[in-house]
């Protein structure tokens, strides 16, 4: 099988990004509005949030994460090694979501117990399926040039199941859920739910393993775990990855804050009517009416309106951004592209905090900037990952996929769970009230600070690292050619 075509056609491409789509239909509400729906809609004080999302986040990173990674790589079956989580995990993962985001009638420390044990069962069933998931980009080719295409379908497909998340699912709350949250949530996670099983059974028939590791090449848990120790292109990885997800949980936990009770509401209706927006729902609205769906029409709150038209341009810019990154990769390699874009994507951010609650438009056009030069970095994280495994591969002779992506997963969990405890917990610090019609000068400028400059810091430091970062453009092609003559030498001799 090592001496197949590491070609991918268009449909296993595609096949393999609707996984994505699926997984990122629940990880991005659980980026975006996990504190939100805790806190506003749960009904949890914001301090005992911080604590439920930070633990069962450190579960995931140093319990679930590990483990399952270890599992999965000495997984042997008829359809392969990572194939297989994503089947087993499709409908669990569906029914997880749905009770997570439900709100049960219950009192006190029931509904904090009710969170955690929902909450942690997510995770372990997201970890067994996303850790796969992703090790499963490592071994359908051996191409680092079809792997950077690869990334690009599946983070076009990341970034419209952001655009739902972020641009579609509080007005479907409020539609689904006729103006009722609770169930609005339960009512649309509902839909997830069903869609992201349906795509997961898609991931698994249209995908084929072809990387598959030689007798040779297996090893012992101390084997494999003594060569992530010496690797430092995955220490540098797993400490990125980190960082990334710190800033995406703060920025995407806190954003929904900063337009409900920083920037100026007149204002933000002022700008929906100046650009036509207004104009535009108005007419959506009238054609809902006139085939008889007068229930779902769109929801007139104008910070709601404006959030998701602010998260929509982004994302769009973010999809640009994407279809840069393969030639700019292919180019000059992946880490300069990375490290380069991302600092600039940084200075956007920092913008945030100098704008008035008034400046709509600089707000709107400085998240654009942000979209577009992060929406470059977005595919290369993961096919550096791929390239961190194939340079274990190349190192040591051993390939271990599924431990190697486990640097993301953890580091996915740990940014998510240290970001999105950092949310709550910060919002409790500055004294936030849950639905106050005003919050405090303290709380709001807690809010402002969080969005730009604790946000960039992350990032900043992700940039320094990534000048330690060893597989640079010729290393990836020495890497990739020195392989693929061992698989063949391998392939003729059995």
């Amino acid at each position: 099988m090592n001496g197949t075509s590491q070609t991918l056609s268009i449909t296993e491409k595609v096949g393999y990004a609707l996984g994505d789509l699926a997984a990122n239909l629940i990880f991005q509400t659980l980026v975006t509005f996990l504190a939100f729906f805790y806190t506003d809609v749960f009904q949890i004080p914001a301090a005992t949030a911080a604590t439920v999302i930070f633990v069962v986040g450190i579960l995931g990173a140093f319990v679930f994460t590990p483990i399952i990674g270890l599992v999965a790589d000495r997984t042997h079956t008829r359809w392969g090694k990572f194939r297989p989580w994503v089947l087993w995990t499709a409908l669990p993962f569906g029914a997880l979501s749905l009770l997570a985001f439900s709100t049960p009638s219950l009192t006190g420390q029931a509904k904090v117990t009710y969170a955690f044990a929902t909450y942690s069962l997510l995770v372990l069933v997201y970890v067994a399926n996303n850790l796969p998931y992703a090790a499963l980009s490592g071994v359908l080719t051996g191409s680092m040039a079809e792997r950077n295409s690869l990334s690009s379908y599946r983070f076009v497909a990341v970034m419209v199941a952001q655009f739902i998340i972020q641009v579609l699912l509080l007005p479907l709350v409020l539609i689904l859920g006729n103006g009722d949250k609770a169930l609005g949530f339960h009512n649309t996670m509902t839909v997830f739910a069903i869609i992201g099983t349906v795509f997961f059974l898609i991931t698994f028939f249209t995908t084929k393993e072809r990387i598959v590791p030689t007798h040779e090449q297996k090893s012992s848990v101390r084997d494999d775990l003594a060569d992530l120790a010496r690797n430092r292109p995955w220490l540098i990885m797993l400490s990125v990855t980190v960082l990334l997800f710190i800033n995406l949980a703060l920025k995407g936990g806190m954003y929904i804050y900063y337009f409900k009770y920083y920037l100026s509401e007149t204002q933000l209706a002022t700008f929906l009517q100046t650009i036509g927006f207004n104009r535009f729902i108005a007419g959506l609205n009238r054609i809902l009416v006139g085939i008889g769906l007068t229930n779902f029409q769109w929801p007139k709150d104008a910070p709601t309106s404006a959030f998701s038209l602010f998260n929509a341009l982004g994302i769009i810019f973010m999809i640009v951004g994407i279809g840069f990154s393969k030639r700019l990769a292919d180019r000059f390699g992946k880490r300069d592209v990375f490290a380069g874009a991302l600092f600039v994507s940084t200075l956007f951010l920092l913008d945030f905090y100098f704008f008035s609650p008034n400046a709509i438009g600089f707000v709107v056009m400085s998240y654009i900037c942000h979209g577009f030069f992060y929406g470059i970095t977005i595919p290369l994280l993961w096919a550096m990952t791929a390239d961190v495994a194939d340079y274990s591969e190349w190192k040591n002779r051993r390939r271990a996929t599924a431990i190697i992506f486990s640097a993301m997963l953890c580091g996915l969990k740990i940014g998510l769970s240290v970001g999105g405890a950092l949310v709550a917990g910060i919002l409790a610090y500055y004294g936030y009230h849950a639905d106050a019609a005003a919050q405090s000068p303290d709380a709001v400028n807690g809010i402002r600070l969080t969005v730009s400059v604790l946000c960039s810091l992350p990032f900043l430091v992700a940039v320094v690292l990534m000048c330690l970062y060893e597989i640079n453009k010729p290393m990836e092609l020495h890497i990739e050619q020195e392989l693929g003559a061992r698989r063949l030498e391998a392939s003729a001799a059995s």
